[in-house]
This record gives C-alpha cells, sequence and structure tokens, in this order.
C-alpha cells in the first residue's frame, strides 16, 4: 500500500504540501478552495497512519515522511517541486531538503516546527502526550494555539477531524519525532528560498522563536506574521494564506 493523496490544479509548477500532527490531505480543504490551479498543481499526502493511509504502518519518523514524500515525487515524474508544510509538516519539509537538494525549489513553512528539538517543559509535554486518546485534550490545544478566541463549534470540528484521520499510534509516535528530532545543525546556511508564515495569535512557534531559528539558519528566508490567525491560518485566514505562498512561489530567486 501507498501514501494516499489528493491532487489540486494542473499548473507547470509542481508543489507538495505536508501536514500537521492533527491534520491530513483532506484537512488542507479550506486553503485548496482559492488555490490557484492554473498555475500550480499541489498534492496533499496523507503520512502514514493519516487520513486515506490510517491503515498503512510505518516507523511514523520525520525521516519516513520525507522517504514517503520523495517517494510519492517520483511516482508522479516530479524532477523537481516545492514544498508546503505546516506545523509538523514544516519540520518534514526540512529533511525532504535535505534528502533531496536539488530537486527543492522553495520552501514555505506555515507554523512549522523548526529543525532542532522543541523546548517542552514537564507540564505542557504531559498535556500533548495525553492527546492521543482524549479528544478533550487535542481541544484544549487547539485552543490554546489559536489564542483562545475560536468558537467551541469550530474546534469541536477540528478535533473530530483529527480524530477520525489519525490513529493513536501514530498520533502518538509522531509527537515523539516532531519534538525530539534535531537535525538544525545539517540544514545551517542551506541556500534555499524559504518563507516562514507565523500566526499573530500562536502562543508559541513566535517571531521570536523563528528569529533564533529559522531566520539564522536559512540565509535566504523572509519571515512573515499573519493577520488574525493563530496556528492554523489554513483554516482561519485561507484566502490571505493562498494569496501568501503564491506570491512567494512566483517570485524569481537572486
Amino acid at each position: 500500500m501507498k501514501n494516499t493523496y489528493i491532487t489540486i490544479g494542473s499548473g507547470p509548477h509542481k508543489v507538495m504540501a505536508l501536514h500537521g500532527w492533527f491534520g491530513s490531505a483532506s484537512g488542507w480543504a479550506p486553503l485548496c478552495n482559492v488555490l490557484d490551479r492554473q498555475e500550480f498543481t499541489y498534492v496533499f499526502m496523507d503520512y502514514r497512519g493519516y487520513g486515506g493511509s490510517k491503515s498503512l504502518t510505518g516507523e511514523y519518523t520525520i525521516a519516513e515522511i520525507a522517504k514517503d514524500t520523495i517517494t510519492l515525487a517520483n511516482e508522479l515524474n516530479w524532477n523537481e517541486f516545492s514544498l508546503i508544510g505546516h506545523s509538523m509538516g514544516g519540520k518534514a519539509i526540512q529533511q525532504v531538503l535535505l534528502d533531496a537538494p536539488d530537486r527543492v525549489k522553495k520552501l514555505v513553512a506555515i507554523t512549522a516546527v523548526p529543525a532542532s528539538a522543541v523546548p517542552f517543559d514537564e507540564q505542557r509535554w504531559a498535556l500533548f502526550a495525553s492527546a492521543a486518546n482524549d479528544p478533550a485534550v487535542r481541544k484544549r490545544i487547539i485552543d490554546l494555539t489559536t489564542g483562545n478566541r475560536l468558537s467551541s463549534h469550530w474546534l469541536d470540528k477540528m478535533v473530530e477531524h483529527s480524530m477520525q484521520n489519525s490513529t493513536a499510534e501514530a498520533f502518538s509516535a509522531y509527537l515523539h519525532c516532531w519534538a525530539r528530532t534535531d537535525f538544525s545543525a545539517q540544514i545551517k546556511g542551506n541556500p534555499v528560498a524559504i518563507k516562514v508564515i507565523i500566526g499573530e495569535y500562536d502562543p508559541s512557534l513566535t517571531a521570536d522563536v523563528m528569529s533564533r531559528t529559522y531566520m539564522q539558519w536559512y540565509p535566504n528566508a523572509v519571515l512573515e506574521r499573519m493577520a488574525n490567525a493563530g496556528h492554523y491560518p489554513t483554516d482561519e485566514t485561507p484566502v490571505a494564506l493562498a494569496t501568501s505562498i503564491e506570491n512567494f512561489l512566483r517570485e524569481i530567486s537572486s
């Protein structure tokens, strides 16, 4: 069995999108509705244990996500492509860059985890680690990471999607890989053009965090703060996000 995926558009610029810890290929739907399908071809892949790939088992690591991404690109006959990563997916696209540097055109990291380990304190780690089997904890985390300002109905829909589109085993294992894996030394100085997008109301992945990670490591990085968004601009501000992504992908690198 292979990783499932969703294709949007038929344009010449190929883009692979990797979802976050609470996401899936279908979870990008609000953004998909407003993407340019003439200029770009977007492919949204499900990780092992997620979405249409829920029955596909594996090691559930960042390295495995990157390997599966490159395998899918090969199957699609994509010699070059750009990458978009949300949250955990932001870490994964950096591993793809390391594994296939000559094939990656640009990166877009949306409220993305850096390539370094995440400095969880004991209390925060206990909260996140208990989310695999507890929808109430998942709701609390989504609410926290969007600034405690969005409707309970939306939060419930996000939790429902997450519970239905991930196995507890995969969800739990991926936490350890995105929080504990550190390959930052390998990407320091990488010349790829990368856009780092943060949310105004994201309390953790802030401009300060990005200035000490992505902006230090990538000499051709640009940072944008997305207004009226927390950790999920794909849902909160999809039109503004699509505009930001596609304007960056269209730019000719110097």
